[in-house]
């Protein structure tokens, strides 16, 4: 579901396996357009932000225009890894009563992966493109970086974040719930009559399994203590032993059928 609140502001809804992804994509002012226009554009943010339920994930990107800094205040917020010293007030203050985390300047990538923004002359390098994610689901967007190869037809730079959620791959609508157990079927005659049979052939069928294993293993009993095969086996042995003993006292071998292993001595090397 994708929806065009206002020139600024717009979202899509993704059905995820174990929640709903939403995300809201953004155009802030710039910091020197008059506070009115700052105000209701981040009115109507808050008020879309709001309108959607707690459970869902909902992470917000896009040109914030907003410079954040390193300042100890807002740590919890913005992390430690910005491109900037000092933050102005586009969407630092939004980030925090909201109590949203800035992924895009929490990660230590290098800083040629951080500015999003450069001037026509390439001389001023800028981050104004952010990533916003709830802070109880920060730990879901593994990485953040521009991309300063992407050809956007854009002064920006490609912000990219690797996020871990799982898409759902059904769609609910198309699901049918089945009962696991049908427990009115036990309060009918013919529902008890059936679940004893049942139950009294499988357990049936368990026992002739559990008799075959015991028949299994008196045989296999008898076969290794019928007196032909300790004959045997005592030969085997004996063999074995005659060959070891003609081997001298030099062979190992012959050390441990005797009880005069000798133990292998260790040499330790140092370096001068």
């Amino acid at each position: 579901m994708v929806e065009f609140v206002s020139d600024r502001i717009s979202y899509i809804i993704l059905r995820g396996r174990w929640c709903d992804i939403i995300v809201m994509n953004v155009y802030a002012p710039t910091e020197d357009k008059i506070d009115d226009i700052k105000d209701r554009f981040y009115e109507e943010l808050e008020h879309i932000f709001d309108k959607f339920p707690k459970y869902p994930m909902k992470i917000l990107l896009g040109d914030f225009n907003a410079k954040v800094g390193r300042e100890d205040i807002f740590k919890p917020t913005i992390g430690n890894e910005s491109l900037n010293e000092i933050s102005n007030d586009n969407g630092v203050n939004f980030a925090t009563s909201k109590n949203l985390t800035v992924k895009s300047t929490m990660f230590p990538n290098r800083n040629i992966h951080k500015f999003t923004w450069t001037s026509p002359d390439g001389k001023i390098h800028n981050q104004i493109d952010h990533i916003l994610i709830e802070r109880r689901r920060h730990s879901s967007i593994l990485d953040v970086q521009s991309f300063r190869a992407a050809d956007c037809d854009a002064i920006q730079h490609l912000v990219v974040a690797r996020v871990r959620e799982r898409r759902s791959e059904q769609n609910k609508q198309n699901r049918v719930h089945m009962e696991r157990f049908q427990l009115k079927k036990l309060s009918e005659v013919e529902g008890k009559e059936q679940y004893r049979v049942e139950i009294s052939n499988r357990f049936a069928v368990l026992e002739n399994v559990v008799n075959n294993l015991k028949l299994h293993n008196e045989d296999l009993y008898n076969v290794y203590s019928s007196p032909s095969t300790i004959r045997m086996i005592k030969s085997r042995n004996m063999r074995w032993a005659g060959h070891v003993a003609r081997m001298g006292e030099m062979r190992n071998a012959y050390r441990l059928l005797v009880g005069k292993a000798r133990r292998k001595e260790t040499t330790w090397k140092t370096k001068v």
